[in-house]
């Protein structure tokens, strides 16, 4: 494996959230073009030692998140106000998708799970009668 592919799989696998290519380039410790960072994603996902998904945020556009695929698969929640993701755990839907693959005569092999809102600290910030989204000058 190359350095490039070494030094984005380290940071996936140290990160406690979600990184776009570009949070994965800032995080590197390595002489590297964005091109490289892609590649070295895309080589990893193809492997299986990392996952993505893609979420659509207001603020920041749609972009690929990735995650390191050596913890048990996890689902997200992204906060639509400070762009934060928190992590809901360990997947729980398992027997959900065995259900629905014997009733429907499915075979899931993949799923991504992740909820969009507001999250407990800007609800906070917002304060009550809200919508719970922090407002920002000139939104």
């Amino acid at each position: 494996m190359t350095r490039a592919r070494e030094a984005a799989l380290a940071c996936l696998e140290a990160s406690r959230e979600p990184l776009s290519a570009a949070g994965v380039l800032s995080a590197i410790d390595m002489a590297c073009d964005q091109a490289t960072v892609y590649r070295a994603l895309h080589y990893l996902e193809d492997r299986g030692l990392a996952e993505s998904f893609v979420l659509h945020c207001d603020e920041h556009g749609t972009e690929r998140y990735y995650t390191a695929r050596t913890a048990p698969h996890r689902h997200w929640f992204h906060c639509r106000s400070c762009h934060r993701f928190v992590d809901l755990g360990e997947c729980r839907l398992g027997d959900m998708l065995r259900d629905l693959e014997r009733h429907r005569g499915l075979t899931v092999t993949t799923h991504t799970l992740y909820l969009t809102g507001t999250c407990a600290d800007c609800s906070a910030r917002a304060g009550p009668g809200s919508d719970g989204a922090v407002h920002r000058k000139g939104a």
